[in-house]
C-alpha cells in the first residue's frame, strides 16, 4: 500500500512542483485530477507535460491513478457537469470523450486506474430510468479501458445516483466487466452509514483499485483534516493491509488548496505512523 495525496488539493501548485512537494515529504503516489492546469485535455501543452510527468514519476518510482473529478473543466457553468447521466447525448458525450481521454493518459502513465463516478439523477427522472442509462454510456468507456488495458476505480459519491456500495452493486447487475473496479472513498462510507467500514474493506477486496481517506462527520459530505472529524483510523488502515490491499491510500482535500503545503504535511505524519503500524502487526519481526 502506498500512502498518496490528490492533485486537486494542489491546485495552487504548478504540476511538477506539486508532485515535488510530495516527493518530498515522503509520499509514494500521487492521484491526479485531470483539470485546467493539470493535463488538461485542451491545451497544446499536455502532450509536453505528459512527457514530464511520465518521467517524474518513474525517476521516483511513483504510483499514480488518474481521477476525473474535475470541477469545471467541462462546462464553465455547472459543476462537474456534463455527467454520463446528461439527458442530452452530445453533452454526455462530451463526458466520454473526457474519460477516453483520461484512460490514455493512465495507459501512458502506467496509472492503477481511472477513476470516476456517476453524477446526480437529472431531476424528474426514476432512478432505474438514470441507471439504464449510465450503464448504457458507460460501455464505451469500458471498451476503451478495456482496449488500453486499463481499470476503471467507480466510486460511489454522496449526492451523487450511485451514492452507496449497494448501489454500485445495482450497477454491476446491468454492466459489469473485468475492467470496472472501484473507488473507495473511506469517509463517504462513514458519511452515508456503511459501517463498520472494514466490513466494507473485506466484502470489495477483490474489486477495490484505488482508496481515497480523509476525515469526516456521520451524515455531512464535508472532506476534513484529520482528526476534525469522527472516524477512527487504526482499524481501518489495519483492514487495508489485512486483505493485502497494494494500490494507492489517497488523500483527498480538495478544498485545503489555500493551505496545501501544511495540510499535505499534517496528513502525512498522521497517517504514516499509522499505517507502518499495521504492517508491523501484520509482518512482525
Amino acid at each position: 500500500m502506498k500512502l498518496g495525496y490528490n492533485t486537486n488539493g494542489l491546485a495552487h501548485h504548478e504540476p511538477l512542483q506539486s508532485l515535488q512537494l510530495l516527493a518530498d515529504v515522503g509520499y509514494e503516489s500521487v492521484a491526479i485530477t485531470i483539470d485546467h492546469n493539470f493535463l488538461n485535455p485542451f491545451s497544446e501543452l499536455r502532450h509536453s507535460q505528459l512527457e514530464q510527468v511520465a518521467t517524474f514519476l518513474n525517476e521516483h518510482e511513483f504510483g499514480s491513478v488518474i481521477e476525473s473529478g474535475a470541477r469545471f473543466l467541462l462546462d464553465p457553468n455547472i459543476k462537474h457537469a456534463p455527467t454520463l447521466l446528461d439527458p442530452d447525448d452530445s453533452r454526455a458525450q462530451r463526458r466520454t470523450g473526457y474519460l477516453k481521454y483520461c484512460i490514455d493518459v493512465a495507459a501512458t502513465l502506467n496509472s492503477c486506474c481511472v477513476s470516476m463516478w456517476s453524477g446526480a439523477k437529472p431531476a424528474g427522472e426514476t432512478f432505474p430510468e438514470s441507471l439504464d442509462r449510465l450503464a448504457r454510456n458507460l460501455k464505451p468507456v469500458l471498451q476503451h479501458a478495456e482496449d488500453r488495458g486499463v481499470d476503471i476505480g467507480f466510486e460511489p459519491e454522496p449526492g451523487m445516483l450511485i451514492d452507496t456500495t449497494g448501489r454500485f452493486e445495482r450497477l454491476l447487475h446491468l454492466i459489469d466487466s473485468p475492467r470496472l473496479k472501484m473507488t473507495m472513498d473511506i469517509g463517504h462510507l462513514f458519511c452515508l452509514n456503511e459501517v463498520p467500514i472494514f466490513g466494507y474493506i473485506e466484502k470489495w477486496k477483490d474489486r477495490m483499485v484505488n482508496v481515497h481517506i480523509e476525515d469526516m462527520v456521520a451524515g455531512v459530505h464535508e472532506h476534513l483534516m484529520f482528526g476534525e472529524g469522527q472516524i477512527h483510523f487504526p482499524p481501518i488502515i489495519e483492514s487495508l493491509v489485512g486483505v493485502g490491499y497494494a494500490g494507492g491510500l489517497h488523500v483527498e482535500l480538495s478544498r485545503h488548496g489555500h493551505d496545501a503545503a501544511v495540510a499535505v504535511h499534517k496528513s502525512f505524519e498522521f497517517l504514516k505512523p499509522i499505517i507502518e503500524d499495521a504492517q508491523s502487526s501484520r509482518n512482525p519481526d
